[in-house]
């Protein structure tokens, strides 16, 4: 590779370093020392020894944090994608997209690596990441670098904006379950409009290490409650000679989208990366990582198989809505995930935030004295459009699909994809250019994903509506 000039389309945009003291980008790589470098290989510089993270979290926590920012909503609506993909079908594919998932995951984190050493950057965000390789990259590629960098930022804001809606109804819906039978009926958007404020209050804690003990609570809460629906499931569950072991192809994009959102926490693992305070332990056979994913894929694969056994092509966006609401273990259940859920919106809502206020907003604010206050609105702001977009399509199981469907394929498999092809172009692509052929077919599947899965669901949501 070439020492890029400084000025001049081949010249490398340095704005998308970020600042972590000051908020925005920097306009040159700047190192602890405060020296100011060019761009060259970076030899032995390893930028994990150079990350200066304020509040660093341990392995122990950044697991917890994956584990929570994948069992969500999703695991909950395997037994309706099994509804469209088969016993067979999905219980296979569901290992194949997770272990999919992981190896574009993995992609993703050595690439930045990469690039970071490459540049003596200590860390850089996902948007970053992708401009400077597209920049250095081949130079088919350069002219769409800072586009790309905007890009990603839409879809992770969309992406995690919709796990928010998502978390909203399904909250909303499983409260509406218990006031229902024992109350009276309430349209489920005054029940979204009750946790509001209570959102908001959760959204305003601004430290990553401060929500580590809240999703630890609600990871425990979360695996009794995956045990007491498991207790729930296997009693008079229905045989796989009652059920279908594959499903009609028309039906699989929906299946494609529902688990690819249920497995694909691709803002998460990068934010919680970027936080850890021994990155090397994120990668490798038995890394954090690895481990996360293994034990998600697992359990997604085990709840779809069993709950699609018991409830047949009557499975629900949420299992907890199949569970009759009369017996107190039921009960127990709606409330646990309830919780549970409510808890990891803070999670979720974390990447939005830190995106719109870190990369756009705050430079604009950074001379007033009402800093704070403005960083807070942006925190409001929001939660009240998740809220409001909540309102307006309360489609639960449409929703996990669509958002799946439309930025996790761009966002979890063709984007990494992207990113090696420019990184480790044109010299270090392996025998027979066999990294570039497999990155290709990576791309492709990830279009492919996101034209159909995109297509069916919003074609259904319409459908839902007449």
């Amino acid at each position: 590779m070439g020492t890029p000039k400084e000025t001049g389309e081949e010249g490398i945009s340095l704005q998308l370093v970020e600042d972590k003291e000051k908020g925005g980008y920097k306009n040159s790589v700047n190192h602890e020392d405060g020296e100011s470098s060019p761009l060259r290989e970076g030899d032995d510089y390893d930028p994990h020894l150079h990350r200066n993270v304020p509040h660093p979290t341990t392995n122990m926590e950044t697991l917890i944090h994956i584990l929570k920012g994948s069992l969500g909503t999703g695991i909950l609506a395997m037994p309706e994608a099994f509804a469209n993909s088969g016993y067979v079908s999905g219980f296979i594919n569901t290992i194949i997209i997770g272990a999919l998932c992981t190896y574009c995951l993995h992609i993703l984190v050595r690439t930045q690596y990469i690039i970071c050493k490459r540049n003596r950057l200590p860390i850089l965000t996902f948007p970053a990441s992708i401009q400077i390789a597209l920049e250095q990259g081949p130079k088919g590629l350069r002219p769409y670098a800072k586009a790309s960098a905007i890009i990603v930022d839409v879809f992770l804001i969309i992406y995690q904006l919709g796990i928010c809606c998502v978390y909203i109804v399904f909250v909303a819906t499983n409260i509406k379950q218990l006031i229902d039978y024992y109350w009276m009926e309430i349209d489920v958007k005054i029940h979204m409009l009750v946790i509001l404020m209570p959102l908001i209050g959760l959204n305003c804690i601004r430290n990553l290490k401060l929500l580590a003990p809240f999703s630890s609570f609600a990871n425990v809460i979360t695996f009794v409650g995956i045990g007491l629906i498991l207790t729930y499931i296997l009693d008079d569950m229905a045989g796989p000679s009652a059920r279908d072991a594959f499903a009609p192809i028309g039906k699989f994009p929906l299946f494609f989208g529902t688990v690819l959102f249920a497995l694909e926490a691709v803002g998460v693992v990068i934010a919680v990366e970027n936080n850890m305070k021994t990155p090397k332990s994120f990668g490798g056979y038995f890394g954090v990582l690895n481990i996360g994913m293994f034990v998600i894929t697992i359990m997604y694969a085990i709840i779809g198989f069993l709950g699609y056994l018991k409830f047949g092509t009557d499975a629900k966006g949420s299992i907890t809505l199949n569970i009759p609401q009369m017996d107190i273990t039921a009960q127990a259940i709606t409330i646990i995930f309830a919780v549970a859920i409510f808890i990891s919106y803070g999670l979720q809502c974390y990447v939005p935030v830190e995106i719109i206020w870190n990369q756009y907003l705050r430079k604009r604010f950074e001379d007033s004295p009402k800093k704070l206050m403005w960083e807070f609105v942006t925190r409001i702001a929001v939660v009240i459009v998740t809220f409001l977009l909540a309102v307006a399509i309360p489609r639960l199981g449409l929703f996990i699909s669509l958002f799946g469907a439309l930025c996790l394929s761009a966002l979890g498999i063709a984007f990494p994809a992207i990113m090696e092809i420019a990184v480790l172009w044109p010299n270090d692509l392996g025998p027979c250019r066999f990294v570039l052929i497999r990155d290709i077919l990576l791309i492709i599947f990830g279009i492919v994903g996101l034209v159909a899965g995109t297509y069916v669901s919003v074609r259904d949501i319409i459908l839902s509506f007449m």
